[in-house]
C-alpha cells in the first residue's frame, strides 16, 4: 500500500510497485548460480583467498586492510569443507545471486513491469565484473551485494515510508562495515542529495539516526583497533591511490567504470543515470541519481578503484531498464518499437557471450601468457589462481636444505601477503612460522628475535643485504602462469645473521 508524501516534502508520490516476475528472474539467477559454481571449481585458490584463510586462523575484531567478516567466512567454510573451493566461495556466490534478484526487485519498486525486471536481472547477471567477481571469495563480491540490498531498502522506504526499513538498512550497513569501509560514503551522498532533491524527510526520520547510532556501536571495536595501530586503513587508501595513478588515474576512471558494467550493463548504466535525473516517472528517486554522481566524483578525486562505485549499479540498472521499457511502450511508431526491442535482444545476447568468454573454461595448458607484462597483469587478474602449490613445494625444499641447527632457529619471510597466505595454508605443517611485512599480514606479528636464519621468498636484494650478514640464493620459482615476482622469476634466499632484532626493524619493513 502506498502513502502520500508529507506536505513538507516536495517529492511527488512514488508509483505503485508491480507484480514480481518471479519465474524469469529466478531463472536468470539460477543460470548465474550454475555459471558461478562451475567457475568456482576451476584452477586453484586466488591470492586474496589464501590471505583470508590465514587471517581466519588469526581471528581478530580488526585487521589492517578489512573487517573480520571475510576471515570469519573463510575459516567457517574451510572448517565445514576443508580444501573445497566451492564451499569457500559459496558465500560470495549466494550473495551475488541474491543481488541479481534484489536488483530486479528495485525495478519493481520503480514501477517497472516484468520486462523491466527481467532486463535488470539480465543486465546484472551479464556484467563480467558484477557476476564473475563472485567466482572467488572477495570483499568486493560481499560489499557490492550488500550495497544492492541497502539501496533496495532505501527505494522501498521512499515508496512505502515504513521506517522499519531504515533499521534493516542500518543492520545491513553494520555488517558491511565489517567488510569494507565504503558504505559510509553512500549514506553521506544520500543525505546530501536527498536534502537537495528530496525526499528531505529522509534525514529527519528518528529511526534513521537510531540505526546510524547502532552502526557506530557495532563498528566501535574495529575503529578502536584501527586507532590503536595508527589507522593502517588510511595508509592502504594512500597505497590504492598510487596504484590507480599507475593504471590510468582519473582519465581512465569513468570509461573503465562503464566498461566493467558489461555490454548491456553499460547501456543500462548510462541511461539509468539520465533516467533517474530526468524522467518524471522516477522523480521521487532523483536523489539516487545524484548520489551515484557524487560517489563517482568522490572516488575519482580520492584515487579510489573503479569498482568502488559498482554497488550503485543495481539501482541504476533498474532505473535504466524501467526508463527504456517506458520509451518502448509509449512509442507511437511500431517500427521504432521493433528496432528498440531488437537492439535490446542483441545487446543481451552479446552480453551473455562476453560473460561466457570471460568465464574460465580454458584448461591451464591452453592459456598463453602474453609477453608484454602489462597485458599479462590484466590476463592474470582473471586467471590469478596459479603457482601456489609450486611455490609452497619450492619453499619447503629450500627450508629442508638448511642444516638442522639452522632449521632450529629459522622462519620464513614472504615478500607479499599472497605468498605468505599460500605458504601458511599449503605448507604450514612443513615450515616454521611464516611472516610477511606486506599489508595486513605484517600486523600478524614479527619473526621472533631468536630466528637467525630465514628463508626469504623474494624481496628487494639491497634491503635484504642491509639486514643480513649472509645472503645466498637457495632456490627459484618460475611457474609458467602466475604473477611476476610472486610465483614467476622468483628467487628464494637464505638470509642469516640479522644485523638488528626483528622487534626493532619490523615496523620499518611493514608496508601497505
Amino acid at each position: 500500500m502506498t502513502t502520500t508524501t508529507l506536505a513538507t516534502d516536495p517529492v511527488p508520490e512514488a508509483p505503485a510497485a508491480r507484480s514480481f516476475a518471479t519465474a524469469p528472474v529466478l531463472g536468470v539467477a539460477a543460470v548465474s548460480a550454475v555459471v558461478l559454481v562451475l567457475s568456482a571449481t576451476r584452477y586453484g585458490y586466488f591470492g586474496d583467498e589464501l590471505y583470508f584463510l590465514a587471517a581466519g586462523r588469526r581471528l581478530s575484531i580488526g585487521y589492517a586492510d578489512q573487517g573480520p567478516v571475510l576471515p570469519f567466512l573463510a575459516l567457517a567454510m574451510d572448517t565445514v569443507a576443508p580444501g573445497s573451493l566451492v564451499a569457500l566461495r559459496l558465500p560470495a556466490i549466494l550473495l551475488t545471486v541474491v543481488a541479481i534478484v534484489v536488483s530486479a526487485q528495485i525495478a519493481r519498486e520503480f514501477g517497472g513491469g516484468r520486462v523491466a525486471q527481467v532486463l535488470t536481472a539480465v543486465g546484472y547477471a551479464t556484467s563480467p565484473f558484477l557476476l564473475l567477481q563472485a567466482k572467488n571469495l572477495s570483499t568486493n563480491a560481499i560489499d557490492t551485494a550488500l550495497w544492492v540490498l541497502i539501496t533496495w531498502l532505501v527505494v522501498r522506504w521512499v515508496r512505502t515510508r515504513r521506517d522499519g526499513l531504515l533499521l534493516v538498512a542500518a543492520a545491513a550497513t553494520a555488517v558491511d562495515m565489517q567488510v569494507k569501509w565504503l558504505i559510509p560514503f553512500f549514506w553521506l551522498a544520500v543525505a546530501v542529495s536527498s536534502l537537495f532533491f528530496g525526499p528531505r524527510d529522509l534525514v529527519r526520520r528518528p529511526l534513521l539516526w537510531l540505526g546510524g547510532f547502532g552502526v557506530l556501536l557495532v563498528s566501535a571495536p574495529l575503529l578502536l583497533w584501527q586507532a590503536d595501530r595508527g589507522w593502517p586503513q588510511l595508509a592502504l587508501t594512500a597505497a590504492v591511490r598510487q596504484e590507480q595513478q599507475a593504471t590510468g588515474g582519473p582519465v581512465a576512471f569513468v570509461p573503465l567504470a562503464v566498461l566493467i558494467a558489461g555490454v548491456l550493463g553499460a547501456v543500462l548504466l548510462c541511461y539509468g543515470v539520465w533516467a533517474l535525473l530526468r524522467r518524471d516517472s522516477l522523480r521521487p528517486y532523483r536523489f539516487l541519481g545524484a548520489t551515484a554522481l557524487l560517489l563517482l566524483i568522490v572516488f575519482l578525486v580520492s584515487g579510489g578503484r573503479i569498482y568502488y562505485v559498482a554497488g550503485m549499479y543495481g539501482v541504476i540498472f533498474a532505473a535504466g531498464a524501467v526508463g527504456l521499457t517506458e520509451v518502448v511502450t509509449r512509442s507511437a511508431s511500431r517500427w521504432r518499437r521493433r528496432v528498440l526491442i531488437g537492439s535490446g535482444a542483441v545487446l543481451a545476447a552479446v552480453s551473455i557471450l562476453v560473460v561466457l568468454i570471460s568465464t574460465p573454461w580454458q584448461p591451464p595448458e591452453d592459456i598463453v601468457m602474453p609477453e608484454d607484462e602489462a597485458a599479462a597483469a590484466i590476463q592474470i587478474g582473471l586467471y590469478g589462481e596459479f603457482g601456489w602449490p609450486e611455490l609452497a613445494a619450492a619453499v619447503v625444499a629450500a627450508h629442508d636444505s638448511l642444516t638442522p641447527r639452522e632449521q632450529a632457529a629459522s622462519a620464513v619471510i614472504a615478500d607479499s601477503y599472497w605468498q605468505a597466505g599460500a605458504l601458511d595454508h599449503l605448507a604450514g605443517d612443513d615450515l616454521p612460522g611464516v611472516y610477511s611485512p606486506a599489508r595486513g599480514f605484517g600486523y600478524f606479528g614479527a619473526p621472533p628475535d631468536t630466528a637467525t636464519t630465514m628463508v626469504c621468498v623474494g624481496g628487494d636484494e639491497d634491503r635484504l643485504r642491509s639486514q643480513f650478514a649472509v645472503l645466498e640464493p637457495i632456490g627459484r620459482v618460475d611457474t609458467r602462469l602466475g604473477f611476476l615476482g610472486t610465483t614467476r622469476d622468483l628467487t628464494l634466499w637464505k638470509c642469516a645473521q640479522p644485523r638488528e632484532s626483528w622487534s626493532r626493524v619490523w615496523p620499518e619493513w611493514m608496508h601497505m
